[in-house]
């Protein structure tokens, strides 16, 4: 996968969207190889270029957002675990039901990784937004 980025900033540099799929690809790459925090550093630029050249409501830059809470919430690293909430319930999901609808897979997915995460936290608060999150 490392080639195949090489050769799409070669010979194909102004296609910006394959190159951050590559490099999303990449990140997944890491991830599955236990080199979590290396992952996490691409999952972080390539979101942050999606939202800087496709804009936050864009599906592909709300699918790189949930890439990225999933390497955060992955590396169990409580100030990690917060921010990855803060993205999900602050940014992409509210992205995700304007852009995509409610009843669209992706944004059910940001439902139901928000609730794990809040139900995970364990407060009675917690407990209670999951559950308002689930229905």
């Amino acid at each position: 996968r490392v080639a195949n980025l090489a050769l799409l900033r070669r010979y194909w540099s102004r296609d910006e969207e394959a190159i951050l799929s590559a490099r999303g690809n990449i990140a997944s790459c890491l991830c599955l190889l236990g080199r979590r925090d290396e992952a996490l550093v691409l999952e972080r630029e390539t979101y942050a270029r999606r939202v800087a050249t496709l804009g936050g409501s864009h599906e592909n830059t709300i699918v790189s957002g949930l890439n990225l809470a999933n390497s955060m919430f992955g590396l169990l690293k409580q100030e990690l675990w917060d921010e990855a909430k803060s993205l999900v319930r602050d940014q992409l999901l509210p992205a995700a039901r304007r852009s995509l609808g409610v009843d669209h897979g992706l944004t059910l997915k940001l439902n139901s990784i928000l609730a794990v995460a809040f139900e995970h936290d364990g407060t009675r608060d917690d407990l209670l937004e999951a559950e308002s999150i689930l229905r």
